[in-house]
């Protein structure tokens, strides 16, 4: 048997309209900032409790409604901007179907309160499925509407059991009134909690697109920002707008496009620009795009979706292109220099601990992560030479003879050389008493055969590469054979082998700095 067919109650049909109308707490609140720009508004301000599910209050000081008007003002299809359908054609406002109001009224508890510029007083009334409780009653108002809504989706279980988290409603929220703060720089918006004295938004009237961005989405994104301007009157289209230069990425990009002053979606326009940038961005990253686009109204259609989300216009395809084109061309025109960031590394203080006996006391940990400085590699030429460790200054006795003095080689230095030669370090009572002895940093070498050696060699060395020996930076050991160094701007290949010819004394620290690598590679 076939079914029957019946006619819904007029409820359940605007209960069916209001769930394409207002999906979630986002939409209605972008419903009702279009209304309020469309008021004329120059401060709009936003106070959302639950992520907007039990309450969402907005506050404009536009023209506001008249007392008249206040019987209908939450029924379908009663609207201000437009009186037939031809008018579709010329529309220049944001709302038009009068759907947004209504909408919302038949899914949550809605109260207005309003003040025209000619009226002694403000006028409040409540409504419910559309239709106004009591009569309109006066009270106390500034210029301007204040429109609260409460319990969305109270009377539509299934969708209000699909809205559980608050924080990404809450998300949803602060993008659609950035992006309509962004685009509408002279309106003053403000966003923030119910109960929270701090707005999580705020932008201040009569500003400019660059600074409510930087104020939004932070002065990185803001600096390196390019305006990008075009205009077809073929095509009866005007673009402009602000994009990021090939300096700037991020892994989630932003896109802001609107058509007419009304924010929408365009796929088609976004894969178009995604493929410009990636010919100057990395793979998997993207740009923040703020595109605001007017066509003439007799060439768009915007009834094409219920949260007018997407629009239809004439040469599609070719609009697109052109401002494809206009983008790259803004980005060849930025891409002579690039620019990157460092971040310095600052080195904190280690924590100490004190014992009772007021001694300090580490941790294992930073016993095991320090390093000593015979296990350091130069790699400053300022930090210190292998010469200081060879000179031994020694008080020789009055009863001594000058030649005596002169071939003397005290016990100190000769165990110092050994222990250079052989690499280690020397036992810390004998550093002690080498310190007593003789103090400072550099030590008179009396070893006639070692002064001889650094004679020859000072006289055979070339001076460029005397310079280059003295005043290089260690970068490390290739193999057992060469090593590599850097000189102001140049890196050199040196061979071990041929440089002891001239320098003897760096055969022992070059092999040490091998041998110890090698071990480093096998732990």
């Amino acid at each position: 048997m076939a079914a029957t067919i019946r006619r819904l109650e007029e409820a359940v049909v605007n209960r069916i309209a209001a769930g394409e109308v207002i999906q979630r707490p986002a939409n209605a609140i972008k419903e009702m900032i279009e209304n309020c720009l469309d008021a004329q508004s120059s401060s709009i301000h936003v106070t959302v409790k639950d992520g907007g599910l039990k309450l969402i209050q907005i506050q404009d000081n536009g023209t506001g409604i008249q007392k008249k008007d206040m019987e209908i003002v939450c029924e379908r299809f009663t609207t201000s901007k437009l009186a037939k359908f031809e008018d579709l054609n010329n529309i220049n406002t944001y709302g038009f179907r009068g759907e947004a109001l209504a909408s919302i009224s038949h899914v949550a508890h809605v109260t207005i309160m309003s003040r025209t510029k000619d009226s002694k007083c403000a006028y409040k009334g409540c409504y419910n499925d559309g239709k106004l409780k009591e009569s309109v009653k006066p009270c106390a108002g500034n210029l301007g509407t204040i429109i609260s809504a409460e319990d969305l989706f109270y009377n539509v279980p299934t969708r209000r059991r699909t809205l559980k988290n608050v924080a990404d409603e809450y998300s949803r929220i602060v993008d659609v009134v950035s992006r309509y703060a962004v685009h509408n720089s002279t309106v003053g918006f403000s966003l923030k909690k119910h109960g929270n004295p701090a707005a999580d938004v705020k932008t201040p009237m009569s500003s400019n697109t660059v600074d409510n961005i930087r104020i939004i989405y932070g002065p990185s994104i803001a600096k390196e920002l390019l305006a990008v301007k075009d205009e077809d009157p073929r095509l009866g289209m005007t673009l402009s707008g602000h994009i990021t230069n090939a300096n700037y990425s991020m892994k989630k990009g932003i896109f802001l496009l609107f058509i007419n002053e009304r924010l929408v979606e365009c796929t088609q326009l976004h894969k178009a620009l995604d493929s410009v940038y990636s010919t100057y961005l990395p793979k998997g990253c993207s740009p923040f795009l703020y595109l605001s686009l007017k066509i003439a109204p007799h060439n768009i259609d915007v009834n094409v979706h219920p949260t007018k989300y997407e629009v239809h216009f004439l040469h599609q395809e070719q609009v697109i292109e052109r401002i494809q084109k206009a983008v790259e061309q803004c980005l060849l025109g930025c891409n002579s220099s690039r620019t990157f960031y460092t971040q310095t590394l600052i080195a904190l203080p280690k924590s100490s601990q004190t014992n009772t006996s007021g001694q300090k006391e580490t941790s294992g940990t930073e016993e095991e992560a320090r390093t000593y400085g015979y296990n350091m590699v130069r790699t400053d030429y300022s930090e210190g030479k292998l010469d200081q460790y060879l000179q031994v200054q020694t008080q020789p006795s009055a009863s001594t003879s000058a030649a005596d003095k002169e071939n003397t080689v005290p016990a100190t230095a000769s165990a110092t050389d050994d222990r250079l030669a052989t690499g280690t370090p020397a036992p810390k009572r004998q550093r002690k008493d080498m310190e007593e002895r003789f103090p400072g940093n550099r030590y008179k070498v009396t070893l006639s055969s070692v002064l001889q050696l650094q004679r020859q060699s000072e006289k055979a060395v070339h001076e460029k590469l005397r310079e280059i020996i003295r005043e290089h930076t260690f970068v490390g050991c290739v193999n057992k054979s060469f090593s590599l160094i850097q000189h102001q701007t140049k890196l050199y290949l040196i061979n071990n082998k041929n440089l002891t010819l001239v320098y003897p004394h760096c055969v022992c620290f070059l092999y040490s700095l091998y041998f110890q690598l090698q071990v480093l590679r096998c732990n």
